[in-house]
C-alpha cells in the first residue's frame, strides 16, 4: 500500500519540515529530543503534553516554531462548548456553520497568542499560558474575588 512500519521513536529522526506528535504525552524529552531531523522548524503538538519542560528548551534554542497543545488540540473543547450553547438555546447549527465559528475563534486564539509571544519575545506555549492566566484573573476581578 505505499507505506512503511518503523520503529518506535523513529518518526523523530524523519528527514521532514514539520512533526505532529499526536498520539500520547512525553513523547519529545530530553534524552530524544536531539534525535529531531535538522529540517523540522515546525512542530504542533497534536497530543495533550507531547513536549516534557526540558525538551522544549532545546526546542527553543534550536528554533523550531511550536503550537502548543492547548492551542493546536483546542478545536474539540471548542466544538463541546457550542453543543453546550445549543443545547442551552436548544437550537442546533449546521455543520458549515458551526465550522466557521469554530474557524473564526481558533483562528482568533492563534493570532492573538502570535501577536503576544512576537511581541515579548516569548515561545507560542509561553504566550499562550500568559493570556490564559491573563484571562483567569480578569474573571476573578469581575466576580470580585480579587
Amino acid at each position: 500500500l505505499g507505506y512503511e512500519v518503523l520503529p518506535g521513536e523513529t518518526w523523530l529522526e524523519q528527514n521532514v519540515d514539520i512533526l505532529i506528535p499526536c498520539a500520547i504525552e512525553n513523547q519529545i524529552r530530553i534524552d530524544n529530543v536531539h534525535n529531531i531531523h535538522q529540517r523540522v522548524k515546525l512542530i504542533i503538538e497534536g497530543a495533550d503534553g507531547p513536549t516534557t519542560p526540558e525538551a522544549d528548551q532545546v526546542l527553543e534554542e534550536r528554533e523550531i516554531f511550536v503550537v502548543p497543545d492547548f492551542l493546536a488540540n483546542s478545536g474539540s473543547v471548542t466544538c463541546s462548548y457550542f453543543e453546550q450553547v445549543q443545547g442551552n438555546m436548544n437550537y442546533f447549527w449546521e455543520k458549515d456553520e458551526v465550522l466557521g465559528k469554530l474557524d473564526v475563534k481558533m483562528t482568533a486564539a492563534y493570532i492573538a497568542v502570535n501577536e503576544l509571544a512576537r511581541k515579548h519575545k516569548l515561545s507560542m506555549r509561553d504566550a499562550a499560558y500568559a493570556i490564559a492566566i491573563d484571562r483567569v484573573v480578569e474573571a476573578c476581578r469581575e466576580r470580585s474575588w480579587i
